[in-house]
């Protein structure tokens, strides 16, 4: 499952290595003799060969910035570390080490092919940022928990795995089970998912797969209504105005003003002060009630279901909104819409 240490002394990567390295794997003709003369600038190799140099840890890589090919292959590394910097790596071998974690990829969002074979890892995890992986390697290492490969939806560009020689593959389920939950994938082991294996797939864990879309469905709605309120708050700090559309600007004013809470004790402000808060709720509840018939007028006008005599400024005014985004629940109701005012009053 992993290298030994050898009888060497482990190894680490210094500045040493890496220039002998770079020298050894650059142009070997008169180019090569100009460019150690003038000094190779490591910011500029584009690949590097790390691979059987008994490196115990990974360092001092920081300065190869344009690097998209790294092999760190048949050493003894026991942590993935010191690769942060590296951010347009797209093909990064780490297979035959001793690393027993998936960590410090973060950084690296542009990897495509990532190979971890023959390591001590017994989790996928820690890979939310690799969108654009094509390729994942990760057999012959301590795989145990078959549901694990779920964690491999997110990676919609995923086309090859290799899970071979990991203890899940010994399941008799295994290979119909990473076929119905990985429906993107096309090759399973170095072998094409054949359209039988798809079907069996699909018969035994649709219902399954349905309830998981679903729930993966709500989650991203989710996402997104958190993204949006994220970029409006921030919309509304760049413009000075943060917190401004709700009470929060009335409640601060008299949140610490020990004078103010003595008002409540004065012939009719208690009244008031219920009163207003009533009002603050129906006005929500207004804009709530707005928000439901401008959305469900808009799927109507998906459709072509509205009215046919409705005017033709109120249409465009519709489509406006959709092709604009424009967020239904900040918009003025009397000044947009006042004959649905006052049918919703």
């Amino acid at each position: 499952m992993s290298r030994l240490y050898d009888t060497a002394e482990p190894s680490l990567v210094d500045e040493e290595l890496l220039q002998k390295a770079v020298e050894e794997q650059g142009p070997q003709d008169q180019a090569g003799q100009i460019a150690k003369e003038e000094g190779i600038q490591y910011d500029e190799v584009c690949q590097l060969r790390l691979d059987y140099k008994n490196i115990l840890k990974i360092d001092h890589l920081w300065q190869f910035t344009s690097l998209t090919k790294l092999q760190l292959d048949n050493n003894i590394i026991e942590k993935i570390e010191g690769l942060g910097c590296l951010t347009n790596l797209k093909w990064l071998d780490l297979s035959f080490n001793n690393i027993e974690e998936i960590e410090g990829l973060d950084s690296l969002v542009k990897l495509e092919d990532f190979s971890l074979y023959n390591n001590r890892i017994s989790v996928i995890e820690n890979m939310d940022t690799l969108l654009n992986l094509h390729v994942l390697s990760i057999g012959n290492n301590f795989l145990a928990q078959l549901e694990n490969v779920i964690y491999l939806r997110k990676f919609k560009n995923l086309r090859t795995l290799n899970l071979a020689g990991n203890p899940i593959c010994k399941e008799d389920r295994y290979k119909i089970f990473v076929a119905a939950y990985l429906p993107e994938l096309v090759y399973l082991d170095f072998r094409l998912l054949d359209e039988q294996t798809r079907e069996q797939a699909f018969g035994k864990y649709q219902y399954a797969i349905k309830e998981m879309r679903h729930n993966e469905a709500q989650e991203r709605r989710a996402m997104d209504a958190r993204q949006e309120q994220e970029d409006e708050l921030q919309l509304h700090r760049d413009a000075f105005v943060e917190l401004l559309n709700g009470p929060y600007l009335f409640d601060s004013m008299y949140a610490d003003d020990a004078e103010a809470a003595k008002l409540a004790y004065l012939p009719g402000v208690s009244l008031l002060l219920e009163t207003f808060a009533q009002c603050r709720d129906l006005e929500n509840h207004h804009h709530e009630k707005l928000l439901e018939i401008a959305v469900a007028t808009l799927e109507r006008v998906a459709k072509n279901e509205l009215e046919e005599d409705m005017p033709d400024d109120v249409r465009m005014d519709y489509f406006l909104v959709v092709r604009s985004r424009v967020k239904l629940r900040s918009v003025a109701p009397q000044q947009h819409f006042p004959q649905w005012h006052s049918a919703v009053s």
